[in-house]
């Protein structure tokens, strides 16, 4: 979920605004999509909180992060960052995707070790939680195959179920994913990610939403699940600001072994 309406892009944090059609036709299920992916678009700066819990509830992992996003129609580039705990601070993986090319990446461990990462390496888990590299670089809402798969009510909410699988050219892991979307606030409310098996390969939950620095409804906490793994994970957002500055260096594998403040917000 752009994890975004950031969010994931996160991927995760995103919303629209509108109305959609009571019976959507094919083109209505692109103009969802294209809406959803719309408001990826631009610089972006979140800060949340990652946990991961074992079934018993038993807290695995707490880290506190800030996500830099820039993203555009062709290109995105996004930055995670810990903050906290002391120990692990400065730890950052740098994420990069253009159209037609596979992800790819770095990480950065300080004071100074640093390594690429490839596009055989997105299935790896982002800072040791349920969300994977490609998780949270992917954009499912830009693919070129969207179609309306039915409607449902989710936790008394009624939903249009979007149904997205990338076309032709486009590089993923997952055939196909589903997004649960919020039929008046037009909030992705679940998002599952199918593997080409059929399996579901990854359950990504909204479990509150909040109004962003624009007033805005976007998913503010989400609840990560992988039916493969025996762990959960809670990311709960704190901040965002959109139309942030952001210079060239910040996206740079040089540029993650510095932890700068919050960027201004452009003029």
């Amino acid at each position: 979920m752009g994890v975004t309406a950031a969010t994931v892009g996160l991927a995760l944090l995103t919303s629209s605004a509108g109305s959609v059609n009571a019976a959507p036709a094919p083109t209505a299920a692109k103009d969802l999509a294209a809406g959803l992916s719309a408001l990826r678009d631009g610089a972006s700066y979140v800060r949340l909180r990652l946990e991961v819990k074992q079934p018993s509830n038993t807290t695995k992992l707490v880290l506190q992060l800030q996500i830099k996003e820039r993203r555009t129609k062709t290109a995105s580039d996004v930055v995670y960052q810990v903050l906290w705990p002391k120990e692990r601070k400065g730890e950052a993986v740098l994420l990069h995707k253009a159209d037609g090319s596979p992800a790819s990446g770095s990480l950065f461990i300080p004071p100074d070790k640093a390594r690429p990462l490839n596009a055989s390496q997105m299935n790896e888990a982002l800072f040791g939680s349920d969300l994977s590299y490609q998780d949270v670089i992917e954009n499912f809402f830009a693919w070129e195959n969207q179609t309306i798969a039915g409607t449902e009510v989710l936790n008394g909410v009624s939903c249009l179920i979007l149904e997205s699988k990338p076309g032709k050219g486009e590089s993923s892991s997952y055939a196909s994913v589903r997004s649960w979307i919020d039929s008046r606030r037009l909030v992705p409310l679940r998002v599952e990610k199918y593997l080409p098996s059929g399996q579901l390969g990854c359950r990504i939950d909204t479990t509150r939403v909040a109004a962003d620095d624009k007033g805005r409804p976007i998913p503010a906490d989400l609840t990560v699940r992988r039916p493969a793994k025996d762990s959960v994970t809670d990311l709960d957002g704190s901040k965002i600001r959109h139309d942030v500055v952001y210079t060239d260096h910040e996206f740079t594998p040089e540029g993650l072994a510095e932890v700068l403040a919050p960027p201004p917000v452009a003029e």
